[in-house]
């Protein structure tokens, strides 16, 4: 039976070199629950495990889609459920910090399939997200109640999916979760210590090459491309307009990637499933792997 261990998180918190530790010790492979890793040439700025890495311990689910394009988390779900019934190896590991990749596969989230329709979207959002709100309070109360009234992300996507459909999204929703057992490990850290290898990580990926990646890519693509207004690429990219100094992007990253991180602990510590692990633990590989052990024993 195949049997799945996740490893989340918030980002810089160590995820990828436990999970290659794991990987190698299970004679596993790595699944990527990234949603900017599925994108290719966007390589630094994402922390994507380099080619010596994808070749000493296999990865998947990275270098699947075009900058142009856009993967949606019902595209990832499509992806992933089937590759986890055909790799035939077990446990494999999932490892990320895009906490909707990994609901969608722990939980078979139910997802309507409704791409982004940019002209609809566009005439809703003239309207002002009160109005927007007060609309899907008639239309799909029970969205509605699950939805705050200032979140105009999901209240959008809830009267795209129902103008596209015809039906409510809530009637589209739910779950059907795999048949196989789960093991859930989040890893964290106290916000000075993620704070430091925040710090840490955003002087590697300049010493890496991260400005010249992100002038590569707004050379093939354009500055607007809407990847590169994403979390290091954005501030960058300013440094290169000359707007700020690349000291200032630095500390605007560092500042983006801590706010981004609190987002992340939110919503992941909002999941009783995961089991945590202080990232910052000398023992940390031993104690993973004794849980681990546990799991797989009492699931055979």
């Amino acid at each position: 039976m195949t049997k799945l261990i996740v490893i989340c998180g918030a980002t810089a918190t160590g995820k990828s070199s436990l999970a290659l530790a794991l990987a190698m010790q299970l004679g596993s492979v790595i699944l990527s629950a990234d949603s900017r890793q599925v994108y290719r040439e966007f390589d630094i700025g994402t922390a994507k495990p380099t080619l010596a890495e994808q070749k000493f311990i296999p990865h998947y689910l990275i270098d699947i889609c075009e900058p142009t394009d856009m993967m949606t988390v019902a595209d990832y779900q499509e992806q992933t459920q089937p590759l986890i019934a055909s790799l035939g190896v077990t446990p494999l590991l999932l490892v990320g910090g895009t906490g909707l990749y990994i609901r969608s596969i722990v939980q078979g989230m139910k997802i309507p399939r409704v791409a982004p329709q940019i002209e609809l979207r566009s005439q809703l959002e003239s309207l002002g997200q009160n109005q927007l709100y007060a609309i899907l309070q008639q239309v799909d109360p029970v969205a509605a109640q699950k939805i705050h009234a200032n979140d105009s992300v999901r209240t959008l996507r809830a009267l795209e999916v129902y103008y596209v459909t015809g039906y409510p999204i809530s009637e589209q929703q739910g779950e059907n979760p795999p048949n196989y057992p789960i093991l859930q490990i989040g890893l964290d850290c106290d916000v000075e210590k993620l704070g430091t290898r925040i710090k840490q990580r955003t002087e590697q990926m300049i010493a890496n090459g991260l400005v010249a990646e992100v002038e590569s890519l707004c050379q093939k693509y354009g500055d607007d491309l809407s990847l590169l207004n994403t979390l290091g690429y954005q501030e960058i990219k300013q440094y290169l307009a000359g707007d700020i100094s690349l000291n200032e992007a630095k500390e605007l990253i560092v500042l983006h990637t801590r706010q981004f991180a609190k987002r992340q602990r939110t919503w992941f510590r909002s999941y009783r499933q995961i089991e945590w692990f202080d990232a910052n633990d000398s023992d940390l590989l031993k104690n993973v792997w004794q849980r681990i052990n546990e799991f797989i024993s009492c699931t055979n």
